[in-house]
């Protein structure tokens, strides 16, 4: 019996079904990327669709055609326009928004800037010549006639093409370009003979020449050949985009900052929370071996917006966290570093995509959770609270209108007084920020519409004061009473700073019988029970001065408490207050709570400048503090604050811990403490 052999006959080869081909030969992208989209279409030509492989291969395919590697939009470089997108969004920037136009001045001149170019030849006829052919081409053109003129123009001004004729007297062509090297290594050459040999070419172009033109000139050629040598012109001034880092308390208008940015450019904008970031291959993609790989987020949220140069906002960057899956802070240095970033490649993609084109905006509450060699590639603006005044303004020419709109209060708008605002300013809020000044401005908004549909239009036509403020939003929720408590032995009033802005606290001290130990309460950290040692050791080593009994340690218990202890606090600017604390306590002078005070204390009682003083500053004026005392050393913040704004309580400055204690105790005590 005898069986035929059965053919098995090969899968057909498919035939371009999805019209990758196609799409890959209309698609605009660089060469090196079109050689591989081709060795994968051919790939899958040879694989049955059928097979796993080739569905992997048909996503890799049309991730790479989606994503935007020439698209870009036109920045819109008028200045004066940017200042106005800034005003008419925002209050209160100050240094900030100075500091934002500095940025895009800097972009409208690298734009705008002529391309220059130098001509160097030993004939006045051929020197005006090419130099009226090249500035009618827009060019910004100097001529010189020699190669030392040429090399003296070079030490005074930056040229982007250099065309010189290669036979000259004093310096030939040749010898110019080897000179330049070294002065002007940026500079692209073009060389121009009539004696025009296959010799002179090669070693023109082996020293660094970029085209090699024969007399009589074709002005066409040269005006193609110019036009190449400035194409790098571009990706050199362009490809180094600062990596700005807004840093400061929540509710000041970072983002919204970033927003106006991209609005006063003219580019998209995409926000990216990294709040929820934990595992490094969110960012730098997954290897496409794996099932369900795919791009990083920053691939997909730029194949997402279209183009390759839009405003993108990596927000709250100091809340990154690290498992066991790596470290995603360590993945942004290649994505943050402008010498890198320019051929990024993502590990699903593992071709290079251009970033230095993209404007990247970080923002943070502090940068002490940044990892050191990342901050290194930021540029840190810093973002200050408002004072009373500036939210004042923010509120009634943004937060009001908006929250009005939202609520349906606009046929008429209510009439909510100056003075309510005020008072939910004073009462209803304790920030640096806005954030919280919207939330009760919103919750009135929502008080008033109940009337209003309640009643009607007339339930609402009496103009909100202060005193209906409070009706409508209850009992104040904050209490600035730093003024109020008069002055107590053993405590005094210190300023800090934190992650939401400056605030006041009050330090505590208190003595009582035992073996003559140190106490700290309060949830302190380290450098804050530092400071509370370096205050304790001072005064003992200066008790007959301070007038403190010189054995006032020995057995005794002193005990230092900062109160709400569910709070962490650390930071050395408490030492002054500590040791006023202390000396209070010590001498039964009792500290006024009206006076802050914020200094770090040296161990010989020199009282060192801190940061912080803006928000400091502002925490003592909703404290209705009487007066501050900082150190000496940051009487230069206190002179730009008064500038910016205005009004401040006095401010005293110190060298030493006996000029404050000077000013904060009372000298009508009741003398050393004694058991």
């Amino acid at each position: 019996m005898f069986f035929r052999k059965q053919e098995v006959e090969a899968p057909a080869q498919t035939e371009d079904p999805t019209g990758l081909r196609e799409k890959c030969r209309q698609a605009d992208v660089p060469e090196n990327v079109r050689a591989v989209l081709e060795s994968e279409i051919g790939r899958m030509e040879k694989t049955d669709s059928s097979v796993g492989e080739y569905s992997i291969a048909l996503n890799y395919v049309e991730t790479i055609l989606a994503l935007p590697w020439s698209a870009l939009t036109q920045d819109n470089l008028d200045l004066g326009q940017a200042a106005k997108v800034f005003d008419g969004s925002h209050a209160g920037l100050g240094q900030v928004r100075e500091r934002v136009l500095e940025h895009l001045a800097s972009r409208v001149l690298q734009t705008k800037r002529q391309a220059s170019l130098l001509v160097v030849d030993d004939e006045p006829i051929a020197r005006s010549n090419l130099r009226h052919v090249l500035g009618r081409e827009g060019y910004d053109v100097d001529v010189a006639a020699n190669g030392e003129e040429a090399l003296e123009l070079l030490r005074r001004k930056e040229f982007d093409c250099i065309v010189t004729d290669l036979k000259m007297e004093r310096m030939d062509g040749m010898q110019l370009l080897e000179a330049a090297r070294e002065v002007a290594p940026e500079a692209k050459f073009i060389l121009v003979t009539g004696y025009a040999t296959v010799d002179t070419a090669v070693r023109a172009l082996k020293t660094g020449a970029v085209h090699y033109l024969s007399k009589p000139i074709d002005l066409s050629e040269l005006r193609e050949a110019v036009r190449t040598a400035l194409q790098s012109r571009t990706r050199h001034y362009t490809s180094r985009a600062p990596i700005l880092c807004f840093v400061g308390p929540p509710g000041v208008g970072k983002t919204s900052v970033g927003r106006a940015i991209a609005e006063a450019l003219g580019r998209r904008f995409y926000r990216m929370s990294l709040a929820d970031l934990r595992d490094e291959a969110e960012l730098r993609g997954h290897r496409r071996t794996y099932v369900g790989a795919m791009p990083g987020r920053i691939l997909q949220a730029l194949r997402g917006v279209g183009v390759r140069n839009p405003v993108f906002m990596l927000d709250e960057m100091d809340k990154i966290g690290q498992d066991v899956k790596g470290d995603p802070a360590m993945a942004m240095l290649e994505i943050l570093d402008p010498e890198q970033n320019a051929r990024y490649v993502d590990r699903y993609l593992e071709i290079p995509f251009d970033l230095s084109e993209v404007l990247f905006i970080a923002t943070a509450n502090g940068v002490e959770r940044l990892a050191g060699p990342l901050l290194d590639r930021l540029e840190v603006v810093q973002f200050s609270g408002y004072s009373e005044a500036e939210k004042m303004d923010i509120a009634s020419r943004f937060l009001l209108p908006r929250q009005l709109r939202e609520h349906g209060l606009v046929n008429p708008y209510p009439d909510i007084l100056p003075e309510a605002l005020v008072r939910i300013v004073r009462e209803y809020t304790n920030e640096s920020g806005v954030r919280g000044l919207e939330r009760e401005i919103a919750r009135l908004c929502r008080k008033l519409a109940r009337l209003r549909l309640d009643g009607g239009a007339e339930a609402v036509a009496a103009p909100v004061s202060a005193e209906g403020a409070a009706v409508l939003l209850g009992p104040p929720r904050f209490r600035h009473d730093a003024a109020a408590a008069g002055a107590i032995v053993g405590t005094a009033t210190g300023l800090v700073w934190s992650e939401t802005g400056g605030e006041i606290i009050f330090v505590e001290a208190t003595r009582m019988t035992g073996p003559g130990q140190l106490i700290l309460t309060g949830s302190l950290g380290g450098v804050l029970k530092e400071s509370a040692q370096i205050a304790l050791s001072f005064i003992r080593s200066n008790a007959r001065t301070l007038g403190v009994a010189e054995d006032f340690f020995e057995g005794h218990d002193i005990h230092i408490h900062i109160p709400a202890g569910g709070v962490a606090k650390d930071g050395p600017s408490a030492g002054l207050t500590i040791a006023v604390a202390l000396v209070s306590l010590l001498t039964g002078r009792p500290a006024r709570s009206d006076v802050a005070l914020s200094g770090e204390l040296s161990l010989v009682g020199r009282v060192l400048p801190v940061s912080g003083v803006r928000e400091k500053i502002l925490a003592a004026l909703r404290g209705r503090a009487a007066m501050v005392v900082l150190p000496a050393a940051n009487a230069a913040d206190v002179e730009a604050l008064r500038e910016s704004v205005g009004e401040l309580p006095p401010v005293t400055l110190v060298e030493r811990v006996e000029q404050a204690l000077a000013v904060v105790l009372d000298h009508k005590g009741g003398g050393a403490c004694t058991d």
